[in-house]
């Protein structure tokens, strides 16, 4: 199933900060298309579940993101950069 995926507020915000945070501006950049482009796509199941939502890492950020499958929409809530491995 196709789903238009958008991230909330607070999640943009975050996106955002850690982008102009980051010394490597591109890999943020990447990851977050990166990101976009999997949850379009059967998005109910990518990542594991929760806490009621489902997490997904692709190095080096973490989301949250909701799947609202009458919709054919994903919310991503949260976003989070990992630590360096």
């Amino acid at each position: 199933m196709r789903y238009t995926v958008t991230w909330d507020r607070d999640a943009e915000a975050e996106l955002t900060q850690l982008w102009l945070d980051a010394p490597d501006r591109a890999a943020i950049a990447a990851a977050a298309n990166a990101i976009d482009r999997e949850l379009a796509v059967d998005a109910e199941r990518r990542g594991e579940e929760f806490y009621g939502d489902r997490l997904l890492v692709v190095r080096p950020l973490c989301v949250t993101f909701r799947v609202l499958p009458r919709d054919n929409l994903v919310i991503v809530r949260q976003v989070s950069r990992l630590a360096p491995t």
